[in-house]
């Protein structure tokens, strides 16, 4: 896209004003033809299957998703929202409620005549996000209502609180905190960590409802193909594996937690590169990733997805929707969102987004990835190729 847009500008440039019309339309046609990873719902399936982060399948039906898109919808129209504030609704919305509209008859029994999936019984909380007549949140006629349960999560100058309760732009900073941090701020939850174990499914929601890509028989995925090659995104010797793969110290909260990917420490803008051929499924800033871009690729006949983060968003050289081969330049190393210096987080998710982590390093060397440093080849335990 960003190609297209600058050939676009040129001939802005030397055409006659009376051309300007119709590049400004072929501009917006441009546009819209790379939408994928938009905020702009492309199709809701009638099913999506996924894995939470600690290992549980998770099966989403249509009336999930089609909750799941009014999140999407509002987040779009709703100004500073974007698509980091969808992630976190949506994370919300899963643990809560399991992405459904509850009705609570104990509480409030009017509050069954309304369209919903079922019943809940949280004190008197209703809805998606279990949002509470009695903290204010709303009416019971209000919070039945789907869309204004989302236009109240996010809150902020066109929300219908006016920041009490507080919803997701009425809190400085948002978007530097992980998404589960920013959910328990606006829920209040007595369970503050369930947020972050349903981030993985809430990527796959994402990536399922916005993209464009032509879809397989199979739950909606967009088809890429066969990968040529697979490259490291590093070049060699410019980087130093500094935080590996598992169990560590949080260095920003001094406690225990698993680190999804391996953290490449290289000097700021040396080029990061993609891993495999593949699609862009999403580009550009998400909370404490920084700069993200995710790419779909097909390995071995397996959907992978592989995360590159902490860019600056001015370092990011593609854009959603993008074709990238094996070795393509995408961005450049930078230190954005929760970074403590300049490196690239690499993460692989083998099955796609909504799946789990794997190292990234170990999965890179037990292929044969060109341009490894041997050291870390050498550490990886090393498995037959079709063992993905």
């Amino acid at each position: 896209m960003k190609r297209v847009v600058g050939i676009l500008l040129v001939m802005m440039a030397v055409l006659p004003a009376a051309g300007l019309i119709s590049v400004a339309a072929l501009m917006a046609t441009a546009a819209r033809s790379c939408a994928v990873g938009s905020l702009s719902v492309a199709r809701i399936p009638d099913s999506l299957e996924a894995q939470t982060r600690d290992g549980t399948r998770v099966v989403l039906g249509r009336h999930q998703l089609t909750h799941a898109a009014t999140i999407i919808t509002v987040a779009e129209q709703t100004s500073g929202v974007g698509r980091p504030g969808a992630l976190i609704a949506i994370m919300a919305a899963l643990t809560e409620s399991g992405l459904r509209m509850l009705a609570n008859p104990s509480a409030y029994p009017q509050s069954a005549g309304y369209p919903n999936d079922g019943s809940g019984s949280d004190h008197d909380s209703l809805g998606m996000f279990q949002m509470r007549p009695s903290t204010e949140w709303g009416t019971v006629t209000e919070l039945m209502d789907p869309a204004y349960q989302v236009r109240a999560f996010f809150g902020g100058p066109s929300g219908p609180n006016e920041g009490r309760p507080r919803g997701l732009l009425d809190i400085p900073g948002w978007q530097a905190l992980d998404p589960g941090e920013a959910a328990q701020m606006v829920e209040v939850s007595a369970y503050p960590d369930r947020y972050e174990n349903y981030r993985p499914v809430a990527e796959a929601i994402l990536v399922a409802l916005t993209a464009r890509s032509p879809a397989s028989a199979h739950g909606g995925a967009a088809i890429v193909p066969e990968t040529s090659r697979l490259v490291f995104p590093l070049p060699m010797g410019r980087y130093t594996d500094t935080s590996s793969y598992g169990w560590r110290t949080d260095p920003f909260t001094g406690a225990r937690a698993f680190h999804e990917g391996s953290d490449l420490a290289a000097a700021m803008g040396t080029p990061i590169l993609a891993i495999a051929d593949g699609v862009v499924a999403f580009a550009g800033l998400r909370g404490g990733y920084g700069g993200l871009i995710i790419l779909e690729h097909t390995v071995n006949g397996q959907r992978v997805a592989s995360f590159y983060a902490h860019m600056y968003e001015s370092r990011v050289h593609v854009d959603a929707g993008d074709t990238v081969t094996a070795g393509e330049l995408i961005g450049d190393v930078g230190s954005a969102g929760r970074s403590t210096g300049p490196h690239l987080h690499l993460e692989i998710h083998p099955g796609g987004a909504g799946q789990p982590t794997v190292n990234a390093i170990d999965w890179l060397s037990q292929r044969g990835a060109e341009g490894i440093d041997e050291t870390d080849a050498a550490t990886a335990v090393c498995e037959p190729l079709e063992a993905s």
